[in-house]
Parts: structure tokens; C-alpha cells; sequence
């Protein structure tokens, strides 16, 4: 490639970032700070094009530029929002042609992390969990594409396809060598609410996901484990990741009759509170509910508000941090960049997708793997000795609840 050919395309991958950037600081300063915002992202620009440059000339190979750039823009959205995507006109298109609901999927729900795709959590029963995937894997490769800088929407709308077609992945466990796996799409069905009465009128709920109907299931669920004595009640929410944030909010209604659950706000998102609603409440008995590092979206704003509002005592381990609203923003030349133009955020003013939530007992399986440590905001208790299959969680739960008024 000559000079004249790399100083335009370095100057195209520039320009593109500037549109994306200096867009930004546009929408940002339609008051008295426009002035200084529109200095700030063109200081920042000049640094990236001089980079840039610099790549493109005294690197010790020819580098592929739009690759480069392409890198460049996912890191940019990826550093400040894990569920963002950046796709060219193409993939916008297929992205839109294929994002037909009764698709056939793996039932994994996912997010990004050091560039790479990660697993938050896999629907019980999916073709995902029988594969063992779980919360903490990586996602290295799909169909032989590697997911370094591969744009979430798009990471998802290759795993999609035709019930009964296969997908290739390459994962990142808590092994040295990547695994290769081959797994079936299907059409994912979510596992039904489970309810038993344990002993000392505890009462056990499950929700695995809170899909539609999910709610009603819980509340179903309530009703029949107080018909059958149940004085307190242990609501199990952990590595439940599907749902709406109204799912959430309807969950935490079921216990609570009044006060603010949570709220949406963002920079051009008017502040939307959402309230408890007395006639929806069905059960008053004391509450624990129980999260983990999979525990997210719907489930999230569900145990924020709860724990907020002092409903429920929370049990387990930080949940990951999924509660915003999600928009495409088309671009000029038919691409799209997906992110968060709002955040959900706990009664008492906490992001959520920022901090997740996190129970005031902190309560870990060590047969679940140590996860990630920086992410830890509590050193959990040294782990007793425990039997093989010992639901260590539940466990600290039911002595919580125990302990509960």
C-alpha cells in the first residue's frame, strides 16, 4: 500500500471515529458547555489519528487499518458499556433480518469482558447448560470467528439459527487449552417455578428465569406454599438472567406494597420511577432472597429493591450488573451502534449495571469456582467443610431466615 493510499485510509478511519465521537459531544452540548465538550473530543481525536499514523507507518508489518479501527471502536464502547455493539452496515442488516424471537439459540445470556465475549449465565435445561457452559467462561472463537473485539449483537446473532443446526465454539474455562465444542440449536424453553416447603415453615421458591408468565408463577407459588403453612418464604434468584426490567419490578411488587422499587434515567432518558402497588402484593411473610455472580437483568432490579426498601435480607454473592435500556443508533452509512442510553438504579441512587447488588451476607459455594476476585467487594467467610453436593447458600439462607422476625 503507498503513502497516498495509507494517509486515506488512516484519514477514513479517523473521520469515522469522529463522527462517533464528535456526535456525541454535539447531542451533549446543547447548553452552555458545548464549547468545551467539542474542544475536549477533538484533543481526543488528534491523539487517535496521531496513533493511528503512527500504526500505519513505523508498525513492524503492514497493518490491516480497518481492523484496527474496528478494535478500536468496540474498546471505545466496551469501556464504558459491556452490552454495547458497533455494527457496520452489513451486520446492522443481518442483525435486523434475523432478530426474529423463535429463533433456535443456545440459551446462553452474555456480555463483554477484556474484549472478549463471556458467559453471564445459561437457561437451565438450554443446549448451553447441558454443554456445561456457565457463568465466567469465555467465548473464544464462533464458527471460527474469534470474539476479540467481535461486537456483542453480532456474538449473539451468530449463535442464532434454524432448530436442529449446529455452531462450533471455542471456549475459555478454568483450564490452560481453549475447549472445542460443537452444540445444537433449539428453540429454548424456560424451566417452570419450582416451590417446596422445607422445614420449619420455610418456604422455597425458584425462579430460574423471569420470562413472561414467570411472575405469575411466583406469585402462584406464594400463595400455595402459605395455603400449606409456610410462615417465612426463601426466594432463590440465582443465575436467573432473562427478563424485562418490568419483570423485575413486578417480582419485587409481590412483597412490596409501596415505595420506589427502582427508576430508569440517562443522559437524553427522562428519569422514570417505578412504585410499588399495594393490590398486587401477595404474601407480607419475611423475605430472604438469594443471588449469585449470575444473577442478573429482571433478577437484579428485583433484589436491589427489595434490599433497598429492607422487604428481604439478601443471601449469596454479588450479582453481575445487566439493568439498562438498550437502543440501536443508525449511522449514515447504514451501520449501527447498539448501547445503553439509560440505567436502572436501586431506591437509594446505585447503578446497578455499574455496581451490581450485593447481600449484606455474602455467602460463596466453593464448589462453584472462585470467580473472578477483583469483582469481590466482600472477602467472604472461610468455607466450612462441607459435604459433596451441599447447597452451601441455601443453607445460609435458611439460617438467616430463621433468624428474621
Amino acid at each position: 500500500m503507498n503513502r497516498r493510499a495509507k494517509f486515506s485510509v488512516v484519514f477514513s478511519s479517523a473521520v469515522l471515529v469522529a463522527l462517533l465521537l464528535f456526535g456525541g459531544a454535539v447531542s451533549q452540548g446543547a447548553g452552555s458547555q458545548s464549547g468545551s465538550d467539542t474542544t475536549d473530543v477533538l484533543k481526543h481525536l488528534k491523539v487517535y489519528t496521531q496513533v493511528l499514523s503512527y500504526i500505519s507507518t513505523e508498525y513492524v508489518e503492514e497493518p490491516n487499518i480497518p481492523n484496527v479501527t474496528l478494535g478500536a471502536l468496540n474498546g471505545l464502547l466496551e469501556s464504558i458499556d459491556p452490552y454495547a455493539s458497533y455494527l457496520n452496515a452489513t451486520q446492522y442488516k443481518d442483525y435486523l433480518k434475523n432478530s426474529d424471537a423463535s429463533a433456535a439459540d443456545l440459551g446462553l445470556v452474555l456480555a463483554k469482558k477484556y474484549g472478549y465475549i463471556v458467559v453471564v449465565a445459561a437457561v437451565p435445561g438450554s443446549p448451553a447448560d447441558k454443554a456445561g457452559l456457565s457463568d465466567g467462561d469465555y467465548i473464544e472463537s464462533i464458527k471460527g470467528i474469534g470474539s476479540r473485539d467481535m461486537p456483542l449483537a453480532y456474538a449473539k446473532l451468530l449463535l442464532r439459527g434454524d432448530p436442529g443446526s449446529t455452531v462450533d465454539l471455542s471456549v475459555l474455562r478454568r483450564k490452560p487449552e481453549p475447549q472445542k465444542m460443537t452444540l445444537t440449536r433449539a428453540i429454548i424453553t424456560y424451566p417452570p417455578v419450582e416451590s417446596r416447603m422445607l422445614p420449619d415453615s420455610l418456604g422455597y421458591i425458584k425462579a430460574s428465569t423471569l420470562g413472561t408468565g414467570k411472575v405469575k408463577e411466583v406469585a402462584a407459588a406464594v400463595a400455595d406454599l402459605q395455603k400449606q403453612g409456610a410462615k417465612k418464604l426463601i426466594l432463590d434468584l440465582r443465575y436467573c438472567a432473562v427478563g424485562d426490567p418490568e419483570n423485575g419490578v413486578e417480582l419485587a411488587n409481590l412483597f412490596l406494597g409501596k415505595g420506589l422499587i427502582t427508576y430508569a434515567q440517562g443522559q437524553k432518558f427522562e428519569r422514570k420511577d417505578y412504585n410499588a402497588d399495594e393490590k398486587n402484593v401477595v404474601s407480607s411473610l419475611p423475605l430472604v432472597v438469594m443471588t449469585s455472580r449470575g444473577t442478573a437483568a429482571a433478577a437484579e432490579i428485583a433484589a436491589g429493591g427489595l434490599q433497598a426498601s429492607k422487604r428481604a435480607a439478601l443471601v449469596g454473592e454479588r450479582t453481575y450488573g445487566d439493568a439498562s435500556v438498550l437502543r440501536p443508533i443508525t449511522m449514515d452509512d447504514g451501520g449501527a451502534v447498539i448501547l445503553s442510553v439509560a440505567k436502572y438504579y436501586t431506591p437509594d441512587g446505585k447503578s446497578i449495571q455499574d455496581n451490581g447488588v450485593t447481600p449484606e451476607t455474602v455467602a460463596i459455594d466453593p464448589d462453584a469456582g472462585s470467580g473472578d476476585p477483583e469483582e469481590d467487594d466482600a472477602t467472604p467467610e472461610p468455607a466450612a467443610t462441607h459435604a459433596p453436593g451441599e447447597d452451601v447458600i441455601l443453607n445460609k439462607a435458611i439460617e438467616v431466615a430463621k433468624a428474621r422476625g
